[in-house]
């Protein structure tokens, strides 16, 4: 990037690398990775860009271009990302929360509930975003992964939220009911895998991606389970991968769920799956 030069020459130098590595998005990941370099909100960079650049700033730009030249996820480069109302931490131990999912919280907060589980919890971000709209209810994530439940556990405390994590393989440790159950398992089949962009496949867990099988084995445990772990009229939304909303909805009807729905995120795809425990 050359020595010293003012900010927003080496936020132009910078998206020009992006650029030409064919990273998408370069633009916006250029203008995130220089906020943090800089310690600024992002809309702070304007004032900062006819500043020259500090050594440690410049230091920090570089270490961070290189990450994502490399293909690290924004998200983990820069230690969080934005999702429904909060910023939350984000760790090669976590899937980095997508803009998709928060079609799971819209539609979970669409009906009351006093306690939810979040199976395949990761960052918390979706069990995390419902109790702070619900700061009544009680709350219980589980994941297989501990360092993935201490990441959970690191954002429930500093977005404000009281919540239980647990280390259970889906419903293995889990006792009692609740009004709400939800989940974004792991949906890419293994014959998928290799068409993932390298950002997803070589960076995030990938039994947080896969089930190494044909994309339904969490569907299929968790459809089964989740009667007798719902209360009377409760609820089971799941997210889904594209082309799986059908098959998963049969699983729901097979395990007795009623009013059982198929819904669609911001762009038109099956997204969320829903089912009802008879009353």
């Amino acid at each position: 990037m050359g020595d010293s030069p003012n900010a927003a020459e080496a936020l132009r130098r910078a998206v020009a690398q992006l650029v030409a590595a064919g990273i998408p998005g370069a633009v916006e990941d250029g203008r995130l990775l220089f906020a943090h370099a800089l310690n600024l909100p992002r809309h702070r960079l304007t004032d900062a860009m006819a500043r020259p650049l500090s050594a440690l700033a410049q230091e920090r730009f570089e270490t961070a271009v290189a990450a994502r030249l490399a293909r690290q996820p924004v998200a983990q480069i820069i230690g969080r990302r934005a999702f429904w109302k909060h910023d939350f931490r984000v760790t090669r131990d976590t899937l980095d929360p997508r803009p998709e999912t928060e079609t799971l919280v819209e539609a979970a907060l669409q009906a009351p509930f006093t306690s939810v589980l979040d199976l395949g919890t990761g960052t918390g971000a979706i069990l995390i975003s419902l109790l702070a709209e619900r700061p009544e209810s009680r709350g219980t994530g589980t994941d297989i992964s501990r360092p993935a439940l201490q990441v959970a556990r690191e954002n429930a405390e500093m977005i404000g939220v009281s919540a239980s994590f647990i280390e259970s393989d889906w419903f293995s440790a889990v006792q009692g009911r609740f009004d709400l159950i939800v989940s974004n398992p792991p949906y890419i089949a293994l014959d998928e895998m290799a068409g993932l962009a390298p950002d997803v496949r070589e960076w995030e867990p990938r039994q947080a991606l896969t089930d190494e099988a044909d994309g339904l084995t969490a569907y299929r445990a968790i459809a089964r389970d989740a009667p007798a772990h719902l209360t009377p009229g409760g609820r089971l939304m799941v997210e889904t991968g594209s082309g799986q909303g059908a098959q998963v909805a049969a699983l729901m009807r097979a395990a007795g769920l009623q009013d059982v729905c198929i819904l669609p995120d911001l762009d038109g795809r099956d997204r969320v799956v829903f089912g009802r425990k008879p009353r």
